[in-house]
């Protein structure tokens, strides 16, 4: 494995400091925990609104904040949950008096960090409430929906309660839009290679070289299956009929669309891909209204793909319309 990269145990701290001095016009490191990252200006009365995860995924968490995006973060070591004394720091930078929403995916160590953490927030007078994103259709049959993963699917879900919350909405309305959200949102991912994880050196797992894993984990979990690797085409339509047929979509709605590369994937292959797709959708007569192609959650160097779909309203329209600018999206 070779890595730019000083300690292997040290590298979260080190991305943090650089990231801090690259992006000094948008973000800083908070003076009290240097895992958190917090934007420059922060609206006051607005309700806050915090994320959090383990680093391995750039751009995700830290990427995402910025104007009409994220407050605060708390970011964790290497596919591990930041602890609830970092997520509690967040809350208190994040808050303008409106109180705060915790936005993160569905892991049992975000789970119980953030819970924590809202009880220690309390203590300070600080009401916060929370969203969990569990868009990873792999991750759980869908008669266990609330078992499911998040994983790219995060990013409508901030993107669109973010608008929100700047527009001047309440802590509780912030909180329902997330989970309108969450709700019409599911992504599958295809993994072609495996990635390792710094401080251990070298791959947790492996993907047989002409072999693809469908639903294959942001952190190595297993799949659903382990296939023959096809032509891109080919690809694009399965992982477009896996989250039509779970989320039901029908003739004639409108959705938005991510295509995320895990790491390793060049943006060529991506929109190689993002081709396929657009085109199975439409022969479905099922209109990409937006779509977002390039890394936005990652796994380290994985080489790979997740696809994301929402299902539109009109509220959720406009709100992905709202300007925003941070290191991991830009959109006037």
């Amino acid at each position: 494995m070779q890595r730019f990269m000083n300690q292997g145990d040290m590298i979260v701290d080190d991305m943090l400091k650089g990231y801090a001095k690259a992006h000094k016009d948008q973000i800083h490191i908070s003076s009290e925990n240097n895992h958190v990252v917090v934007k420059n200006t922060l609206k006051k009365g607005k309700v806050g609104i915090v994320s959090g995860g383990g680093s391995g995924h750039e751009p995700c968490f830290l990427g995402y904040v910025g104007e009409n995006m994220l407050d605060a973060v708390a970011v964790g070591e290497v596919f591990s949950s930041p602890p609830a004394t970092t997520f509690h720091q967040a809350f208190l930078e994040a808050d303008s008096g409106a109180g705060v929403a915790c936005l993160f995916g569905n892991y049992a160590g975000d789970n119980m960090n953030v819970k924590m953490a809202i009880q220690m927030a309390a203590m300070d007078g600080i009401e916060v409430k929370y969203v969990t994103a569990n868009d990873d259709l792999a991750s759980a049959p869908k008669t266990e929906k609330e078992k499911r993963h998040g994983i790219a699917g995060s990013l409508f879900m901030w993107k669109i309660a973010c608008a929100k919350a700047n527009l001047g909405a309440s802590l509780d309305e912030v909180i329902d839009i997330a989970q309108r959200t969450v709700d019409q949102t599911r992504s599958i991912c295809v993994g072609l290679t495996s990635c390792s994880i710094p401080a251990v050196g070298h791959a947790n797992f492996e993907i047989k070289e002409g072999t693809m894993e469908y639903g294959i984990g942001h952190h190595g979990e297993p799949g659903m299956t382990v296939k023959e690797l096809k032509p891109a085409n080919e690809i694009g339509k399965e992982l477009s009929e896996y989250i039509l047929n779970d989320l039901e979509l029908v003739d004639g709605e409108e959705i938005a669309v991510i295509v995320s590369g895990l790491g390793g994937t060049p943006l060529m292959e991506l929109y190689v891909l993002y081709d396929a797709i657009e085109d199975y959708f439409a022969s479905r007569n099922i209109k990409v209204y937006k779509s977002y192609v390039g890394d936005y959650v990652t796994s380290l160097e994985m080489r790979g793909a997740a696809l994301t779909v929402l299902r539109l309203n009109d509220e959720f329209k406009q709100l992905l319309e709202v300007p925003v600018d941070c290191v991991g999206v830009k959109q006037k």
